[in-house]
């Protein structure tokens, strides 16, 4: 017997409203409380007028330390959080986005303060050795957004992800963060899904939570040069994807990207209202949001009609979570949000002369899931 059969009318009455008023509760999310106690957190590093301050927060105590800045950079030494030394640079430019074809590229996305997936993934691939420190040579990574949000390691992930920058830099590669939407959201202190973690270490350390990611800091600092949309040969990496409707902004990449870098920790009203903002941080159609390649909105033949006009071979996304790194498309869209968020797998992808693999937590290499339209975690 069906539940409609089994139910009087009062009692289905009930039931049809239950089912109308669900999803508003399923997506209403209040910001979190703040945990009773941070463990390890830092460091925070921020620009004086006399130089540098790090912060840490240790088993819930502050620690403060002043240092030099020097313009080939700053060493700090580890407290706690993030375990080992890193250089802190100058403050930077905005770095140009497009490059030419790379031989060996490696991606991946949506890391959420995973830390520990990550560099047990980055390990098991070579791209970092057992220090953690970059051992790719002269190959590109590529993180498609979201370090920030859900984990408990967030700062680890975006010090490990800078330090790398500096490392490949030297030896001829190339680390690429390009930013996501849980980056923008955080920086206009929508704090919905933040680690409750944070929330404790920003009381205690006396700042509001995108404060810590100030421009006076040095990682918020990094954080507003960084591209949202990045083009490398044939294939552009970004977090959410392109809607028909945008291909201006593809086109006219190098605007875009200061336009995301000049509203990047604005207030959320007023991102979303200027005309030259609005669609930057729209919900469903911008860059850092869209979801048309995996909902159904696009088919196949308006994929390669998008991919056509803009003179790609695929377009590299995050933000839409699969179970496996997937193709969809034929090809033409790669889905890199393998989950991570979830700490318990994760998958690389590997664009190496223009062929794709996706690489496995334990090492190995294996073909593209076929990714099926509808299907996300």
């Amino acid at each position: 017997m069906s539940i409609r059969r089994a139910l009087t009318r009062p009692a289905l009455l009930l039931f049809q409203s239950a089912l109308l008023m669900t999803p508003l509760l399923a997506t209403a999310r209040e910001v979190a409380a703040p945990a009773e106690q941070v463990d390890a957190d830092g460091p925070y590093v921020f620009r004086t007028a006399t130089g540098l301050e790090a912060a840490w927060v240790c088993k819930d105590h502050v620690i403060r330390r002043a240092l030099s800045a020097r313009d080939g950079g700053t060493v700090v030494a580890p407290e706690c959080g993030y375990p080992h030394a890193l250089t802190v640079l100058p403050p930077r430019t905005a770095e140009v986005a497009r490059f030419p074809a790379a031989p060996r590229i490696v991606a991946l996305s949506d890391i959420h303060g995973q830390y520990g997936l990550l560099v047990k993934l980055l390990r098991a691939h070579h791209v970092i050795d057992s220090d953690d420190r970059w051992s790719l040579g002269d190959a590109t990574l590529v993180v498609a957004g979201d370090v920030f949000d859900r984990g408990p390691q967030v700062t680890e992930a975006f010090w490990l992800l800078y330090s790398l920058q500096q490392q490949a830099t030297a030896a001829g590669g190339a680390v690429h963060f390009v930013l996501g939407n849980h980056e923008t959201m955080v920086l206009y202190n929508d704090l919905r899904y933040v680690n409750p973690k944070y929330l404790r270490s920003a009381q205690l350390l006396g700042r509001s939570y995108p404060a810590l990611y100030g421009p006076d800091s040095t990682l918020g600092q990094w954080l507003r040069t960084r591209p949202v949309l990045l083009r490398i040969g044939d294939t552009l990496f970004l977090h959410g994807g392109i809607a028909p409707e945008n291909l201006d902004l593809v086109r006219e990449m190098d605007a875009t990207n200061a336009g995301y870098q000049a509203a990047v920790g604005l207030p959320k009203e007023q991102v979303k209202a200027a005309p030259d903002t609005a669609r930057l941080f729209d919900g469903k159609t911008s860059p850092i949001w869209y979801r048309g390649y995996f909902d159904g909105r696009m088919d196949t033949a308006q994929v390669q009609t998008l991919l056509k006009q803009l003179d790609l071979a695929r377009i590299v996304v995050g933000h839409t979570s699969m179970p496996h790194v997937s193709s969809f498309h034929g090809d033409r869209i790669i889905a890199i949000d393998s989950s991570i968020k979830n700490g318990e797998n994760g998958e690389l992808l590997f664009i190496e002369n223009g062929t794709l693999s996706r690489g496995l937590l334990d090492g190995s290499r294996v073909p593209l899931a076929e990714g099926r339209i509808g299907e996300s975690d």
